[in-house]
């Protein structure tokens, strides 16, 4: 039998430790250790052709530790597992949420099946809402109906067990970024940096949303003189009003000009010349195409200024439509306190009539 050059043996190691790297390089880790195992039979063939031809010189055995050396660079041994009963439990992974069709990237909001849990009972109990854009939309229920809980998972504050939330297509979950960007949100409660002035809060909240100076410093302005508060943005906001200080959350909420604003009792504890003045406010917005939700306790306010609205009770939605499909021809106040169960709470107590004196 003839011998073969000794540069093609070479060439043939090569070629045969590249193709080892490159499975060693795509294999997942758990599959390493078999990975070494199938690698030595390639190296031992590759020595029998070297010996029987007996062509090897020095220099091929140089080419062949150095392939073998790479191939052991390689395969890197994993680390050992822990025994079962040490492993932490593997979570479930949420599904993901279906693709918005071109019909919910036209509604301002849609929400499915919109659920939470607190100590096992639901406060949030399958909420199914739509509300279409350039809508003044209101939420009225009882204290504890889950209100607060519904905006808060609407606006990403709060995660829900279950349901699927989306602004403008968005999933507020899914593609949390880009859909926050969207909204504007007066949270229940908001505890403010009430230790900056009123121009230093707005400029922070225009900050935190990406604004340049030059664009905060012109919205502020036309905030503030839209909210009547121009001549009190050197004070610091924890000398304001609770009326002042209830415009100026409006006002950082919709410095990013946002296209929809969610707002938890926005007009708790305001009086009304500046109830007023922040309805005015937020029907320019409306009109101007934004979307607005809010919830509040006051029936005749939300009655005359909303024309769509949704009542809430234990978690779920009673009603929810236009304000005149809803009312059915009462006010939002009869028809509240009719689904709202109220009547019935005050049947009963003729123990009243029968005075202690």
């Amino acid at each position: 039998m003839p011998a073969r050059p000794a540069a093609l043996v070479a060439a043939e190691l090569e070629s045969s430790a590249d193709a080892l790297s490159a499975e060693v390089a795509v294999v997942a880790p758990e599959l390493l250790l078999h990975r070494e195992t199938d690698a030595a039979p390639v190296m031992d063939d590759a020595v029998e052709v070297v010996e029987a031809e007996a062509v090897v010189d020095e220099a091929v055995a140089v080419d062949e530790a150095v392939v073998e050396d790479e191939v052991v660079e390689e395969v890197v041994q994993p680390e050992p597992r822990a025994p079962r009963s040490k492993r932490r439990p593997v979570r479930a992974t949420a599904p993901e949420s279906p693709a918005a069709t071109p019909a919910e990237v036209e509604v301002a909001l849609s929400v499915q099946g919109l659920t939470k849990y607190f100590g096992g009972s639901p406060a949030v109990d399958g909420i199914d809402l739509v509300v279409a854009p350039g809508s003044f939309f209101g939420i009225v229920g009882p204290n504890g109906a889950g209100k607060t809980t519904t905006l808060s998972m609407i606006t990403g504050l709060l995660r829900p067990d279950d349901g699927v939330v989306r602004v403008f297509g968005l999933d507020v979950w899914q593609n949390a970024t880009l859909a926050k960007r969207k909204i504007g949100v007066l949270p229940d409660r908001l505890r403010l940096f009430d230790r900056l002035t009123g121009a230093e809060f707005l400029y922070h909240a225009g900050a935190l949303r990406g604004l340049d100076r030059a664009t905060i410093a012109q919205r502020a302005a036309d905030l503030s003189a839209a909210f009547g508060l121009e001549h009190s943005l050197h004070r610091l906001v924890s000398d304001y009003s609770a009326g002042m200080t209830k415009k100026i959350a409006i006002a950082a909420a919709m410095i990013h000009a946002p296209r929809l604003l969610v707002l938890d009792e926005p007009f708790e504890s305001v009086d009304p010349v500046s109830a007023a003045v922040v309805i005015g406010v937020l029907r320019r917005f409306v009109d101007a195409g934004g979307t607005v939700i809010l919830s509040s306790h006051s029936m005749e306010l939300t009655e005359r200024v909303c024309d769509g609205v949704a009542i809430i009770a234990d978690g779920r939605v009673l009603a929810e439509g236009r304000m005149d499909e809803v009312l059915e021809g009462r006010s939002l106040e009869e028809r509240f306190v009719e689904l709202a169960g109220g009547e019935a709470a005050v049947k009963g107590m003729e123990w009243l009539q029968n005075f202690s004196d």
